[in-house]
């Protein structure tokens, strides 16, 4: 194909999505996660993690086989697994999140997820701090969960004790954890401390100040920043009243608020929009390609299959101008997308 000058890239994959154009992971059919499928390739998504917010038990364990039962059956962006958001995390550290559905760590109950999904959970964000958290982090990573810290009142100490159990990821950097203090690093302080320990940027330029973006660049290793939408069911929806978790939201400036109290709902980024802001910022092209690409395939230990333009690898492609307006989107080497015949 001759591109005249297109940019090309290893397709987009966002680890962190709970919906977009009207639909979501909670919706309760795997309709939905198909939908959401097809609707990621026009912003060159080839690969991602439908996440769940903590629901009711009898609805969690339904959509966490909502996906499950998609998981296959896509024709746009490709399903690597689950990310679940909860619900051992703190009712401190809530965001927009339910307290009623966060939960103590449970072992019995995280073996009923862990059937539920088929061995598909990929991710799952926890707060350090909770009772029982060795023993939860010990049984993940024998079933090869990446455990991220996220929702969390943890001090620096029970962050410290957290990695050394294996939490190594981290969910939404900066947003819903303990903040910095000069004498108590807290959650995020712990984050930026330790190289080894890799995070989700939210790329809007509101969740996070650009400032913070950039030294954050200039204190962790370049491989272990991730771009992630956090988008919502209303992200991209032309018409008919926002709803995100269950509760009516409005947009302004790409931001979607509670309508009962004005609060930040969540993000209406897109990823080719948020590598976009990245460049907008001031950030390497080449560097906030690989945000959206080859760190998050390192997260989660598919570097062989995804995230790069090799041999052998999944040939899983976007295209796009200078402002990351998506021309093609291949998956598996077939053309899925193109901006040409929707026009």
């Amino acid at each position: 194909m001759d591109l005249q000058g297109l940019n090309v890239s290893s397709g987009f994959v966002d680890t962190h999505i709970h919906g977009l154009h009207g639909m979501d992971t909670l919706d309760g059919t795997s309709d939905s996660i198909l939908g959401m499928s097809k609707s990621l390739i026009q912003y060159g998504v080839t690969s991602f993690c439908p996440t769940l917010y903590p629901q009711d038990d009898k609805i969690f364990l339904n959509s966490i086989r909502n996906v499950v039962n998609a998981m296959g059956h896509e024709e746009g962006a490709k399903i690597l697994g689950m990310h679940l958001e909860g619900p051992f995390i703190s009712r401190s550290q809530t965001g927009v999140q339910l307290p009623q559905y966060m939960r103590e760590v449970d072992l019995e109950l995280m073996q009923k997820y862990w059937d539920a999904s088929e061995g598909i959970i990929s991710i799952m964000t926890v707060a350090p701090e909770l009772k029982g958290m060795r023993s939860l982090a010990l049984y993940c990573r024998k079933k090869g969960i990446v455990l991220s810290a996220g929702h969390s009142n943890a001090s620096y100490d029970n962050m410290r004790e957290g990695m050394e159990a294996g939490i190594v990821h981290s969910t939404h950097f900066f947003n819903a954890m303990r903040a910095l203090h000069h004498r108590d690093p807290g959650v995020v302080g712990a984050i930026m401390i330790h190289p080894e320990v890799s995070c989700e940027i939210i790329g809007d330029g509101v969740h996070v100040h650009p400032a913070l973006i950039k030294l954050l660049l200039s204190v962790k290793p370049k491989d272990k920043i991730l771009l992630v939408t956090d988008s919502l069911r209303p992200t991209g929806q032309k018409e008919g009243d926002l709803y995100a978790n269950n509760e009516k939201v409005y947009l302004k400036d790409g931001i979607f608020y509670r309508v009962s109290d004005d609060v930040i709902a969540g993000s209406s980024l897109t990823m080719n929009r948020g590598i976009k802001n990245l460049m907008d910022m001031g950030i390497d092209k080449s560097l906030a390609i690989q945000m959206a690409t080859k760190n998050p395939s390192l997260v989660l230990n598919k570097q062989n299959e995804l995230g790069s333009l090799i041999p052998g690898k999944a040939a899983d492609i976007a295209v796009f101008d200078d402002n990351l307006n998506i021309e093609y989107t291949i998956v598996n080497g077939n053309i899925l997308y193109s901006s040409r015949s929707q026009s």
